[in-house]
């Protein structure tokens, strides 16, 4: 005898109760056939790329709003305003890197930073707010249904800031210690970016320095800040960006929070904007140093060199961009002691020429810097301050290499590895946000991954070329860090990537 009768009445319906009731231990339903009184599933489905395209709608103020779409019941939803340190030419360097560290205080709305933190948390919501050469960012993340709350939030935070004389001290001394562990650090990259840059950008937009000079720190106060933003935030240099949620309902919310909303420090004047184009200079900055006590303990790190030497490439809103990507991808490297393993580079240029062929060398890393009106490709490498010559001289004869004919399994390589951490990175909900903004901030719209993968698979050799020996052409930009006595001229250096081979010009000495 059937043992639930009731259940399998109810759920299958009253044949079923009675093929049960007739002896048969389970209702004689076919698996494959959609169950009686049961509502037909609805499944998640693309149909087509117009389900992950970016739509955007300009406001009256000129603002923009940009969202995508995605599965979750979480939302990321932030403010991109295009500022950064590239802008600060009519003020003392360092302002941006004021307002990331004040970002998320008290506001007109919120009596202080616990404030802001404790109504997150209502909604699982984190803040953030990060700085750049040419952009600022403000992001929340949190629940979608506060999203009300969220943008309402983030308004408050850039267009209505307290910046009281206490948060502005306290940020002073979280300024100055950000200096002072840049210094310590072991990992010298964010110090040698900021010299690259300067070397490169002499004195003009991204070679202006990022983080905030020490004698830059009294001079910045309310009044300096309040005229800063007078000029930069403004509705049409900003974008609302979201990522898993409604268009219609972040344009509703961008209608009510940010379309008719006065700043705190009065009407816009983006008349005083600095519109400088970046004019790359080439040049060499050095800084003798002392790195023997750099890491102390039972496994200390050697004490290194580090040099970083760049050549101009393009900016993003170029086609050579692109080839530039698979350039640096094909260029690859890393550290002398990273874990192998597929999707780690162990067959890029910089570990089969140089890291497997050079044991004495403990770092060699391709980076490429990329910006609305230039680039900068450019590669970093460490080893003992006895073989720095050496180590310079091979770090030419890879950028004259990277000219010659590329082969076409390092090619298709390196277009695969680039399109797979493009799709990689692309499955985080904050990175999507990032490139929403930045895309729609820079140009207006946004190039969707399958459009960017199809401009990788159609790089060849003879883009890889081209783009070198122009590449070639620019004055080199030198940052060296470290005992610098073995490190030879700038001058060499310019020598040796003019030279066919890229060998350093022989130098004689009567004594050794």
């Amino acid at each position: 005898m059937c043992k639930s009768r009731y259940w399998v009445a109810r759920e299958f319906g009253i044949a079923a109760y009675r093929k049960c009731s007739s002896g048969s231990g389970y209702p004689n339903i076919s698996l494959s056939a959609p169950l009686p009184g049961i509502p037909k599933p609805v499944f998640a489905a693309v149909d087509s790329h117009e389900q992950c395209e970016t739509k955007i709608t300009t406001l009256e103020n000129g603002l923009k709003v940009a969202s995508q779409n995605k599965f979750g019941q979480f939302c990321t939803v932030g403010i991109l305003v295009n500022s950064g340190s590239r802008h600060e030419t009519k003020y003392p360097s360092g302002i941006a890197h004021f307002l990331e560290k004040l970002a998320f205080s008290s506001t007109a709305q919120y009596g202080s930073k616990d404030e802001i933190l404790l109504t997150l948390e209502k909604h699982g919501g984190i803040c953030d707010c990060q700085t750049s050469r040419d952009t600022t960012m403000y992001a929340v993340s949190a629940e979608v249904k506060g999203l009300d709350t969220v943008v309402s939030l983030l308004s408050d935070a850039v267009l209505q800031p307290r910046l009281l004389d206490e948060e502005i001290e306290m940020t002073r001394m979280a300024v100055r210690f950000e200096l002072e562990d840049l210094s310590m650090r072991p990992d010298p990259e964010p110090l040698l970016t900021e010299m690259i840059h300067a070397a490169a950008y002499r004195g003009n937009t991204v070679g202006l320095p990022r983080f905030c000079p020490v004698e830059s720190v009294e001079k910045i106060d309310k009044k300096l800040l309040h005229m800063y933003l007078q000029s930069y935030y403004c509705p049409e240099r900003m974008v609302l960006a979201g990522v898993g949620i409604e268009h219609e309902q972040l344009v509703a919310c961008a209608r009510k929070y940010l379309l008719n909303v006065k700043p705190v420090w009065g009407a816009s004047t983006p008349t005083n904007v600095d519109l400088s184009v970046a004019q790359y200079t080439g040049g060499i900055v050095r800084m003798d140093k002392d790195m023997s006590d750099v890491s102390l303990g039972p496994t200390p790190i050697p004490e290194l060199t580090h040099i970083m030497i760049g050549l101009e490439s393009c900016s993003f809103l170029e086609d050579d961009f692109i080839p530039f990507a698979v350039l640096n991808m094909m260029m690859g490297g890393g550290g002398s002691f990273s874990a192998g393993g597929p999707g780690k580079g162990m067959f890029t240029r910089l570990y089969l020429n140089v890291l497997n062929r050079h044991h004495w060398m403990y770092n060699a890393t391709s980076y490429h810097h990329s910006y609305e009106d230039t680039g900068l490709l450019c590669i970093h490498a460490s080893a003992d301050p006895r073989q720095v010559r050496e180590m310079v001289e091979i770090l030419t004869r890879e950028f004259i290499q990277m000219a010659g004919t590329a082969g076409e399994m390092e090619l298709e390589r390196a277009k695969t590895q680039l399109k797979s951490m493009l799709m990689m990175n692309l499955e985080s909900r904050p990175v999507i946000f990032e490139d929403v903004g930045r895309q729609v901030l820079a140009t207006g719209k946004r190039k969707l991954p399958h459009e960017l993968c199809y401009l990788i698979s159609n790089v060849t050799a003879s883009d890889i070329k081209r783009v070198t020996t122009k590449m070639l052409c620019s004055k080199p930009a030198v940052a060296a860090l470290g005992d610098l006595t073995e490190m030879p001229s700038y001058e060499h250096i310019q020598a040796a990537l003019s030279s066919k081979d890229g060998h350093l010009p022989r130098m004689y000495r009567l004594f050794r």
